[in-house]
């Protein structure tokens, strides 16, 4: 009888036990912190994905991502996959090869809408804004105007790389002046700052769980207008959309209104998650989640100002819950990232560095769901008086904190 041993080159050379990741304060572009009431429901029995029970719960989830958009839109769910996907769902559905698309580009993610253009046959119309700058709504309708055959607009709302904001809703109203569709970017920008789909008229929007909802990442919610499912129905030739996972004619057997159609094996706790972290935020109210982060960007801005350090972004379309801060001119390359990581190492604390043409010069601050509070500020603030000194940077101690802290007692004393 044949005997089959594992040998040593196909074994651990230690034995791997379980694993137990450190607490993290979250800092960063994303992740951010999740509630433990969301971390609960995500580790709370699994379930059939085409089960009666769950089915009802899904029927929830749309509901919930709907008043997180302020949408009606029929077509609303929680792709799975990051935001990514929701990025790539959109090109593939909307963009057919040959078709003209407009993209604004002012950082990393606009540069991905082009990618994705590119990869669904289409042909990129870019227009370049400086990092840290919103879209320019003039060049738009320029480009428009030189272009009358682009049939679709893309750009990214609230930029994760700089933390600028730009105009969607005049961004949208320029695109249907002259009969194209828009594909909106809301990673970021989703239940940090105002974003109204039917108000503003959006056509195809999409985010990812893991940011200002603080849910697991790995979720991608997107809303569909009426009029992105007809031009999906009516691609030319009945072609099929090139990706057999993100298409919406298929999808939308799932995630309709009527009966379910086997799809795919839906992240099922990853879902529970979603569930609990968009009732947290429908008890907050998304006025109060926007002025929440509104009052601790406020605080944050204070405190960093009061060190002598300076934002990239411009106030006025700066996000809050995205803080981009110059690095001092006086650290030498590689500097930077030295205060990361005595930042990750000695106070376990996580802040992102620039990407792109703004590596080594940015730093950025994630003020996002969970990780927007005020013992986040305060102890970021008091890291950072500790540590700038150590690397040159002249911090008198309690400033940055007393800056802060008379944010925070304004905001007390005008609610009182």
């Amino acid at each position: 009888m044949a005997t089959h041993a594992t040998t040593q080159v196909f074994a651990p050379n230690k034995v791997i036990g379980s694993f137990h990741p450190p607490k993290r304060i979250l800092m960063g572009p994303g992740p951010s912190e999740i509630h433990p009431r969301v971390l609960a429901a995500s580790s709370a029995p699994s379930m059939g994905y085409l089960d009666p029970v769950f089915v009802g719960m899904m029927d929830e989830i749309k509901q919930l991502i709907r008043y997180a958009y302020q949408t009606k839109n029929q077509l609303t769910f929680p792709l799975s996959g990051p935001g990514s996907v929701g990025m790539e769902s959109s090109f593939v559905n909307m963009v057919e090869p040959g078709d003209a698309v407009i993209v604004m580009r002012n950082g990393v993610f606009g540069g991905r809408m082009v990618e994705n253009v590119q990869r669904s046959g289409g042909k990129a119309i870019v227009i370049d804004d400086p990092w840290g700058s919103p879209c320019d709504p003039n060049k738009l309708r320029e480009a428009l105007q030189a272009n009358p055959s682009v049939r679709t607009v893309g750009f990214v709302h609230a930029e994760t790389s700089t933390g600028a904001e730009s105009d969607a809703k005049t961004l949208t109203g320029i695109a249907h002046e002259f009969g194209a569709l828009v594909i909106c970017d809301a990673v970021t920008s989703l239940a940090g700052v105002p974003l109204l789909v039917d108000e503003w008229a959006i056509d195809a929007v999409y985010s990812g769980s893991q940011k200002c909802l603080s849910c697991v990442p790995g979720l991608s919610p997107v809303s569909y207008s009426d009029a992105v499912i007809d031009r999906v129905k009516a691609r030319k030739d009945k072609a099929q959309v090139q990706s057999w996972f993100m298409d919406l004619n298929l999808v939308l057997d799932y995630w309709g209104e009527t009966a379910r159609t086997y799809h795919h094996t839906a992240p099922i706790n990853s879902l529970f998650a979603l569930h609990e972290s968009l009732v947290m935020l429908q008890e907050e109210s998304l006025e109060q989640s926007w002025a929440r982060h509104r009052l601790h960007h406020e605080a944050f801005k204070a405190g960093i100002e009061a060190m002598g350090l300076k934002f990239l972004v411009h106030p006025d379309y700066r996000l809050p819950q995205m803080n981009a801060v110059n690095v001092p001119e006086s650290f030498e390359p590689g500097v930077e990232a030295q205060l990361r990581k005595r930042l990750l190492a000695d106070y376990s604390m996580e802040i992102g560095a620039g990407l792109g043409p703004l590596a080594g010069k940015i730093w950025r601050f994630g003020l996002m769901g969970q990780s927007c509070s005020r013992a986040n500020v305060m102890s970021c603030l008091g890291a950072l008086t500790c540590e700038l000194p150590e690397f040159g940077v002249h911090v008198k101690m309690g400033d940055a904190e007393q800056a802060a802290l008379n944010v925070y007692n304004k905001a007390a004393q005008h609610q009182a």
